[in-house]
């Protein structure tokens, strides 16, 4: 008799899943901080900032409230569900009822629970690339199949409609839009989104939107949403968001998603078995986050501003690093093609990866190599650390590449 095939002893969907790479990155110069090394870590897209004291008390309140020990709906807090269709509607342009609003642990149980619930085995999406780590990981585990669409540094990483067209099968089922962007703090103009959301209208395509950075935008540009450009879009769209980068809330774990009555119904029936409710004191705490005063919020966000005018011009001293002016989130995404092949300190990286390990071995610095967003050639560095870090990590870079 032939011999039976041995049964994997894993799942293979998810033994085929990587680590995310910024948090990889960002335990490794961790760890060597723990081993007293003088680290300076851009890596975690993550705000320095406490969170603002009356979002804590808010929390504290509620720990003391028995009531706020127990369970919510599955899809959260009726007064939250609210409070997010309120936000939904001053800053995304769309009324929409609390019913389709869903409350999920952070934005990326949102982003993980929007593919599994639009994707069939084999269907695309469309990726504009660079890219967050976590997305196509995500496609994958819904079956799906990310298909990337690259836009590079002269492009101000924003891709075209003429791009998303040539991209597009009779297997594309959605096309992620993500604007600011993390990686690259692009953000795009009112006019690109209206077209780019004409485009998915035509062809009957889902829109996943992840509006996380939506608030962290400077030099007075506004990140108009794909549904306020397109309103006819919104019974295609997901609409992805949360409290961690507004509000210096990345642990707290309180996200959500907006969208269309059925989508909604279909996301709680799937978190009601996943998670259920998130906790029921964070939740109370993202009330307070987004109805009480925002001054805290626009002094962190005047700080992101100052420090990304600094960064951008301390990397762009440096012969080998294009950086373009982001104009959202806390990230900047210089090409550093240039520097590959070049040697320092009898190290010649040829990857953007091992460019990484060279900064961070000898300048003790480190930044989220491109492979982990798309291409070879790119580093991202997070601006949300202190200023003084900020500008001692740039200036041994500025040491570094000089040699």
């Amino acid at each position: 008799m032939p011999e039976s095939t041995p049964t994997p002893r894993l799942s293979t969907k998810i033994s085929a899943i990587a680590e995310s790479a910024t948090l990889k990155v960002d335990a490794k110069a961790k760890a060597l901080q723990a081993q007293g090394r003088s680290v300076i870590s851009y890596a975690a897209g993550e705000p320095d900032f406490p969170t603002p004291e009356h979002i804590v008390e808010a929390a504290l309140v509620a720990a003391r409230d028995p009531k706020a020990h127990r369970y919510t709906p599955a899809a959260g807090l009726p007064d939250l569900r609210a409070a997010i269709a309120e936000k939904t509607r001053r800053d995304s342009g769309l009324e929409v009822d609390p019913s389709r609003v869903i409350v999920t642990n952070g934005g990326k149980q949102s982003v993980y629970e929007a593919f599994q619930v639009l994707l069939n085995p084999g269907d695309e999406v469309i990726v504009p690339t660079p890219f967050w780590t976590t997305y196509p990981e995500a496609i994958a585990l819904a079956d799906g199949v990310a298909v990337d669409v690259f836009a590079d540094a002269s492009q101000n990483y924003q891709v075209t409609v003429e791009q998303l067209e040539a991209a597009r099968t009779p297997r594309t089922k959605v096309l992620l839009f993500v604007s600011p962007s993390n990686p690259t703090g692009s953000v795009y103009s009112p006019e690109q989104t209206k077209a780019i959301g004409e485009w998915a209208l035509e062809h009957g395509i889902w829109v996943i939107t992840d509006e996380i950075y939506q608030n962290l935008t400077y030099d007075g540009v506004r990140a108009t949403s794909i549904v306020e450009a397109v309103p006819e879009l919104a019974e295609q769209t997901l609409l992805v968001n949360g409290v961690a980068k507004t509000y210096a809330m990345t642990g707290w774990r309180v996200g959500w998603t907006v969208g269309p009555a059925d989508a909604i119904k279909a996301l709680g029936n799937l978190q009601s078995h996943l998670s259920g409710n998130v906790n029921n004191i964070a939740q109370r705490a993202a009330i307070a986050a987004l109805t009480g005063p925002q001054d805290a919020a626009e002094a962190m966000r005047d700080a992101f501003d100052r420090r990304r005018k600094l960064i951008v011009g301390e990397l762009n001293k440096i012969d080998g690093f294009e950086t373009p002016t982001p104009q959202g989130a806390f990230y900047v995404y210089p090409d550093v093609t240039a520097l590959l092949g070049r040697t320092f300190g009898g190290v010649t990286p040829t990857t953007s990866l091992e460019l990484a390990d060279l900064m961070l071995d000898q300048a003790e610095v480190a930044a989220v190599p491109g492979e982990a967003f798309g291409p070879s050639g790119y580093l991202r560095f997070s601006y949300a650390l202190g200023d003084d870090q900020l500008l001692e990590g740039v200036q041994r870079l500025q040491r570094l590449f000089a040699s």
